[in-house]
């Protein structure tokens, strides 16, 4: 065996090992591994992400300590939806979308640099410019489902956004009102130079491809669940999901991935595959005006952002195509 088949095998078998401890984790209690104490009071706990600054993280209550009354079923009902989200529901979830909540907020939503729900919720209402106005937390939620599940937004009310907030509110047990909470979203990440797509390719391939696919396109266990979201294509996020942005995705990949081995890639890798996901073709920006120049300079005018630019020939923005994804390129 040699030398690169014995890393692969190794990445191999500490993603499986990881992917397991993910799973027994959100099949039971979601338990993290503050004391007892901590999690029944919910006390701050000192907490270290790999790769990152230590930093005074707020501890979620544990699931055993979830209401047992109506307002705890609704509680645990937002719980099933974040995990279970298209099989719960489907009618706001795109046909071919493999996505769910806890696809991109990691824990049943519970782990910090995760974009964890608890510090979302305490960070709203707030504007965004996004869409140009103070939004609630349930028009959040609302953008979650039309973005990134490539969906349509639940109208406010709907029991399933009323659940998603219970849930949401549930975790936030006892957290301060900071936009700032330590562990919301993303950290930031630096890169030296610039993000680009052979590098990237060879990191996705490496480190990626085993979960994603080396096509992107994820995989579902028998009853169609993601067991590994897809990351660009028809069943992936849309260009409007914030994942569409390179610093976002660097961010999240940085801090997360490879699944369990977070911090393990350098920030360039972060940036560089992040690059390289975010130069595949995905379903249209619901926000789409018909024409990808003017959409571009209204929602996506950033550096961080490949929306109608063209890489590999192709003028990102055009939404699903038949071709395979391009085997290697360089934006132009």
């Amino acid at each position: 065996m040699n030398l690169r088949s014995s890393v692969i095998l190794v990445t191999a078998i500490l993603i499986a090992a990881a992917t397991g401890i993910v799973v027994v984790a959100q099949d039971h209690t979601h338990e993290k591994s503050a004391s007892s104490t901590q999690a029944q009071n919910n006390i701050p706990s000192s907490s270290v992400t790999a790769g990152f600054t230590s930093q005074t993280l707020f501890q979620p209550p544990a699931e055993r300590n979830m209401p047992d009354d109506e307002f705890g079923k609704t509680i645990k009902h937002g719980q099933e939806i974040f995990e279970n989200t298209k099989n719960i529901a489907p009618q706001y979830v795109g046909n071919a979308s493999n996505l769910r909540c806890s696809s991109c907020h990691l824990d049943a939503g519970r782990l910090a640099n995760s974009a964890p729900l608890w510090a979302a919720y305490v960070s709203y209402p707030s504007y965004r410019s996004k869409n140009k106005h103070v939004n609630t937390y349930a028009e959040r939620l609302q953008g979650c489902f039309k973005y990134s599940m490539n969906g349509k937004a639940p109208p406010l009310g709907d029991p399933v956004l009323v659940a998603l907030e219970s849930y949401s509110y549930w975790l936030a047990s006892g957290a301060p009102i900071d936009p700032k909470i330590p562990g919301r979203g993303y950290p930031p990440v630096s890169h030296p130079l610039a993000g680009d797509y052979r590098r990237g390719q060879q990191v996705y391939e490496q480190h990626c491809a085993l979960c994603h696919g080396a096509d992107g396109a994820g995989q579902t266990d028998a009853r169609n669940q993601a067991n590994f979201p897809a990351l660009w294509g028809a069943k992936s996020f849309n260009w409007g999901a914030g994942m569409s942005s390179i610093k976002n995705a660097a961010g999240f990949i940085k801090a997360n991935m490879p699944l369990g081995l977070g911090g393990s890639l350098s920030d360039q890798e972060a940036w560089d595959v992040a690059t390289f996901m975010d130069s595949h073709e995905r379903p249209q920006d619901p926000r789409f005006n018909g024409s990808i120049a003017q959409t571009r300079a209204q929602h996506h005018d950033s550096a961080d952002e490949l929306y109608g630019v063209v890489v590999n020939g192709h003028l990102l923005g055009q939404g699903i195509v038949a071709a395979k994804p391009d085997s290697g390129g360089e934006k132009q």
